[in-house]
């Protein structure tokens, strides 16, 4: 399905121009994700474009050549942690923490509900770094390598339709400065603008599974 896309030229939809991509905006998008749910194979094109675009927003020169490029050319996968047991429809209230020890940030805490653990590069590791301000300057994203020893999916979680997702540990999960994502507690309003995209492809793909539904 990938060489077939690519093919078709129906690669990096969402990508900017500079980036590779097709960037035919957010309407043209929405209108193929549509079509693609309304068949039966589970499948969208690369790269996955919350993530991307959150990324596009935050990343400095070193995380875009290193991180955002392969991601944007579909040569890797990302996953993003921010659903906890008890913070799931208010990411607000997560508890996951990040502490400065000297040059290096520690995370530790528990996510859930998390996709494409298993298969990602790396993972966009929100967590509080100010208890005291939370959403508002305390929270901040990490760029978290998939072979760090302090991130490791401790159970897959079975969903509908054949898919599953990740609860997933932080202990002693050390990163280095250059992983902060954005600015240090600067990462709920990216988090926001990467929610808003995944929310409108949802709503696309649902549409598009009601009509076949419908047809059917």
């Amino acid at each position: 399905l990938h060489k077939k896309c690519k093919e078709l030229g129906l690669w990096g939809l969402a990508v900017p121009e500079v980036l590779g991509g097709a960037d035919i905006g957010a309407v043209a998008k929405m209108c193929v994700s549509e079509e693609l749910a309304y068949t039966v194979t589970p499948f969208t094109f690369p790269p996955d474009s919350p993530n991307l675009h959150m990324m596009i927003a935050t990343v400095n020169e070193d995380q875009r050549r290193r991180y955002l490029e392969p991601y944007a050319r579909g040569e890797t996968v990302s996953a993003i942690a921010i659903s906890e047991p008890g913070a799931g429809a208010d990411p607000s209230e997560m508890k996951t923490r990040a502490v400065k020890r000297g040059n290096k940030w520690v995370i530790n805490g528990q996510k859930i509900w998390i996709s494409r653990m298993r298969e990602s590069a790396f993972t966009i590791v929100m967590a509080v770094t100010d208890p005291e301000k939370k959403a508002r300057g305390g929270i901040t994203a990490f760029l978290v390598d998939q072979d760090n020893p302090g991130m490791r999916v401790a159970r897959d979680i079975p969903i509908i339709g054949g898919h599953r997702t990740a609860e997933v540990l932080f202990e002693e999960c050390e990163v280095d400065e250059g992983q902060v994502l954005g600015k240090v507690g600067d990462g709920f309003g990216p988090m926001q603008l990467r929610l808003t995209i995944r929310r409108l492809e949802i709503g696309a793909w649902s549409i598009g599974i009601a009509r076949r539904a419908l047809d059917m």
